[in-house]
Protein backbone atom coordinates (compact mmCIF):
# COMPACT_ATOMS: atom_id res chain seq x y z
CA UNK A 1 0.00 0.00 0.00
CA UNK A 2 1.33 3.56 -0.95
CA UNK A 3 2.12 5.78 2.04
CA UNK A 4 0.30 8.67 2.64
CA UNK A 5 1.69 11.84 3.66
CA UNK A 6 0.28 14.80 2.01
CA UNK A 7 -2.06 15.36 -0.89
CA UNK A 8 -2.50 18.37 -2.53
CA UNK A 9 -5.14 18.19 -5.41
CA UNK A 10 -8.12 19.66 -7.23
CA UNK A 11 -11.39 19.18 -5.54
CA UNK A 12 -14.66 17.22 -7.18
CA UNK A 13 -17.82 18.12 -5.45
CA UNK A 14 -20.46 15.54 -4.95
CA UNK A 15 -22.89 17.06 -2.82
CA UNK A 16 -25.41 14.55 -2.65
CA UNK A 17 -26.10 12.37 0.74
CA UNK A 18 -26.75 8.83 1.32
CA UNK A 19 -24.00 7.68 -1.25
CA UNK A 20 -24.48 4.17 -1.23
CA UNK A 21 -22.29 1.36 -2.71
CA UNK A 22 -24.21 0.31 -5.19
CA UNK A 23 -24.10 4.14 -7.02
CA UNK A 24 -20.57 4.22 -6.14
CA UNK A 25 -19.54 0.83 -7.84
CA UNK A 26 -22.85 -0.94 -9.51
CA UNK A 27 -23.09 -4.45 -8.86
CA UNK A 28 -22.70 -6.01 -12.68
CA UNK A 29 -18.68 -4.77 -12.00
CA UNK A 30 -18.21 -6.99 -9.13
CA UNK A 31 -16.70 -10.12 -11.33
CA UNK A 32 -12.94 -8.99 -10.99
CA UNK A 33 -10.72 -10.04 -8.47
CA UNK A 34 -7.94 -7.75 -9.03
CA UNK A 35 -8.35 -4.66 -7.13
CA UNK A 36 -7.39 -2.34 -10.22
CA UNK A 37 -9.51 -1.56 -13.18
CA UNK A 38 -12.61 -0.75 -11.12
CA UNK A 39 -12.42 3.23 -12.38
CA UNK A 40 -13.91 3.16 -14.89
CA UNK A 41 -17.51 2.36 -13.59
CA UNK A 42 -17.17 4.71 -10.79
CA UNK A 43 -20.62 6.24 -10.46
CA UNK A 44 -21.28 4.47 -13.93
CA UNK A 45 -25.38 4.85 -13.17
CA UNK A 46 -24.80 8.53 -13.05
CA UNK A 47 -21.98 9.18 -14.85
CA UNK A 48 -23.21 7.62 -18.36
CA UNK A 49 -26.73 8.54 -20.61
CA UNK A 50 -28.65 5.07 -21.46
CA UNK A 51 -26.57 5.46 -25.44
CA UNK A 52 -23.24 5.36 -23.48
CA UNK A 53 -22.32 9.19 -23.77
CA UNK A 54 -21.37 11.11 -20.91
CA UNK A 55 -24.08 12.53 -18.77
CA UNK A 56 -23.56 16.77 -19.14
CA UNK A 57 -25.63 17.00 -15.57
CA UNK A 58 -23.55 14.36 -13.81
CA UNK A 59 -21.63 16.24 -10.94
CA UNK A 60 -18.14 14.81 -11.91
CA UNK A 61 -18.37 14.76 -15.82
CA UNK A 62 -17.84 18.98 -15.11
CA UNK A 63 -14.40 19.77 -17.31
CA UNK A 64 -12.71 21.39 -13.67
CA UNK A 65 -13.34 18.78 -11.74
CA UNK A 66 -11.19 16.40 -14.29
CA UNK A 67 -7.80 14.82 -12.72
CA UNK A 68 -9.82 15.57 -9.27
CA UNK A 69 -7.77 13.51 -6.42
CA UNK A 70 -10.05 14.90 -3.70
CA UNK A 71 -13.52 13.81 -3.45
CA UNK A 72 -16.44 16.25 -1.30
CA UNK A 73 -19.38 14.58 -0.17
CA UNK A 74 -22.51 14.64 1.96
CA UNK A 75 -23.37 12.97 4.84
CA UNK A 76 -23.40 9.42 4.98
CA UNK A 77 -21.33 8.52 2.27
CA UNK A 78 -20.42 4.78 1.50
CA UNK A 79 -23.66 3.55 3.07
CA UNK A 80 -25.48 0.23 1.92
CA UNK A 81 -23.29 -3.21 1.56
CA UNK A 82 -20.13 -3.51 2.33
CA UNK A 83 -18.42 -4.52 -0.81
CA UNK A 84 -14.67 -3.47 -0.33
CA UNK A 85 -14.96 -2.70 -4.29
CA UNK A 86 -16.34 0.74 -3.59
CA UNK A 87 -13.21 2.07 -2.30
CA UNK A 88 -11.05 -0.02 -4.57
CA UNK A 89 -13.03 1.81 -7.51
CA UNK A 90 -13.13 5.13 -6.05
CA UNK A 91 -8.86 5.06 -5.10
CA UNK A 92 -8.44 3.53 -8.96
CA UNK A 93 -10.22 6.96 -9.99
CA UNK A 94 -7.46 8.57 -8.37
CA UNK A 95 -9.41 10.28 -5.41
CA UNK A 96 -7.21 9.57 -2.01
CA UNK A 97 -8.99 11.73 0.11
CA UNK A 98 -13.29 11.46 0.46
CA UNK A 99 -13.85 14.55 2.51
CA UNK A 100 -18.02 14.56 4.10
CA UNK A 101 -19.74 15.28 7.26
CA UNK A 102 -20.56 11.63 8.19
CA UNK A 103 -19.56 7.60 6.45
CA UNK A 104 -21.06 4.41 7.02
CA UNK A 105 -18.84 2.36 9.24
CA UNK A 106 -17.97 -0.28 7.08
CA UNK A 107 -17.12 2.02 4.01
CA UNK A 108 -15.37 4.22 6.71
CA UNK A 109 -12.91 1.23 7.57
CA UNK A 110 -12.35 -0.23 4.28
CA UNK A 111 -11.21 3.22 2.79
CA UNK A 112 -8.41 3.12 5.36
CA UNK A 113 -7.24 -0.28 4.70
CA UNK A 114 -7.08 0.72 0.52
CA UNK A 115 -4.46 3.23 1.65
CA UNK A 116 -7.57 6.17 1.74
CA UNK A 117 -8.07 9.12 3.80
CA UNK A 118 -12.06 9.51 4.68
CA UNK A 119 -12.16 12.76 6.63
CA UNK A 120 -15.13 13.63 8.88
CA UNK A 121 -15.84 17.08 9.19
CA UNK A 122 -19.11 19.11 11.06
CA UNK A 123 -21.64 20.06 8.36
CA UNK A 124 -20.86 23.66 8.19
CA UNK A 125 -17.70 23.21 7.17
CA UNK A 126 -18.44 20.90 4.32
CA UNK A 127 -20.77 23.33 3.13
CA UNK A 128 -18.07 26.21 3.48
CA UNK A 129 -15.98 23.88 1.10
CA UNK A 130 -19.22 23.32 -1.27
CA UNK A 131 -19.43 27.02 -1.75
CA UNK A 132 -15.91 27.13 -1.97
CA UNK A 133 -15.27 24.86 -4.33
CA UNK A 134 -18.53 26.31 -6.80
CA UNK A 135 -16.86 29.75 -6.17
CA UNK A 136 -13.25 28.98 -7.74
CA UNK A 137 -12.79 27.29 -11.10
CA UNK A 138 -9.60 24.10 -10.20
CA UNK A 139 -10.52 24.52 -6.37
CA UNK A 140 -7.14 23.40 -4.44
CA UNK A 141 -7.13 21.53 -1.08
CA UNK A 142 -3.33 20.32 0.53
CA UNK A 143 -4.34 17.58 3.26
CA UNK A 144 -1.41 16.92 5.47
CA UNK A 145 -2.29 13.96 7.74
CA UNK A 146 1.04 14.19 9.96
CA UNK A 147 -0.76 17.73 11.21
CA UNK A 148 -4.13 16.60 10.13
CA UNK A 149 -4.80 20.13 8.91
CA UNK A 150 -6.72 20.98 5.15
CA UNK A 151 -5.20 24.22 3.75
CA UNK A 152 -6.32 25.90 0.39
CA UNK A 153 -3.39 28.75 0.19
CA UNK A 154 -6.19 31.40 0.70
CA UNK A 155 -6.54 31.43 4.24
CA UNK A 156 -8.39 28.55 5.38
CA UNK A 157 -6.76 26.42 7.76
CA UNK A 158 -9.21 23.51 8.86
CA UNK A 159 -8.06 20.53 11.66
CA UNK A 160 -9.82 17.12 11.33
CA UNK A 161 -9.18 13.93 13.86
CA UNK A 162 -7.95 10.54 12.51
CA UNK A 163 -7.44 8.26 15.65
CA UNK A 164 -3.69 7.52 16.00
CA UNK A 165 -3.33 3.42 15.19
CA UNK A 166 -5.20 4.47 11.33
CA UNK A 167 -2.63 7.44 11.25
CA UNK A 168 0.41 5.71 11.74
CA UNK A 169 -0.89 2.77 9.69
CA UNK A 170 -1.09 5.50 6.80
CA UNK A 171 1.60 7.42 7.00
CA UNK A 172 3.55 4.25 6.43
CA UNK A 173 1.51 2.60 4.22
CA UNK A 174 0.74 -0.56 6.35
CA UNK A 175 -2.61 -2.41 5.60
CA UNK A 176 -3.87 -5.66 7.36
CA UNK A 177 -0.93 -7.63 5.90
CA UNK A 178 1.55 -5.12 5.74
CA UNK A 179 0.68 -4.40 9.95
CA UNK A 180 0.97 -8.51 10.23
CA UNK A 181 4.16 -8.76 8.27
CA UNK A 182 5.93 -6.78 10.69
CA UNK A 183 5.45 -9.75 13.28
CA UNK A 184 7.14 -12.11 10.95
CA UNK A 185 10.05 -12.70 13.30
CA UNK A 186 7.57 -13.92 15.78
CA UNK A 187 5.47 -15.97 13.66
CA UNK A 188 8.46 -17.65 12.08
CA UNK A 189 9.46 -18.69 15.69
CA UNK A 190 6.15 -19.69 16.49
CA UNK A 191 5.98 -21.73 12.99
CA UNK A 192 9.24 -23.42 14.26
CA UNK A 193 8.44 -24.21 17.77
CA UNK A 194 5.52 -25.99 16.24
CA UNK A 195 7.14 -27.65 13.66
CA UNK A 196 10.08 -29.18 16.50
CA UNK A 197 6.77 -29.85 18.98
CA UNK A 198 5.86 -32.67 16.26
Amino acid sequence: MEPFAEQKGVVAALDRVNVDTDQIIPKQFLKRIERTGFGQFLFFDWKFLADGSLNPDFELNREEFEGATILLAGANFGCGSSREHAPWSLLDYGFRVIIAPSFADIFFNNCFKNGMLPIRLPQAEVDRLFERVEGTRGYQLSIDLERQTITDGHGLILRFEVESFRRDALLRGLDDIGLTLQQEDKIEAFEARRRAAH
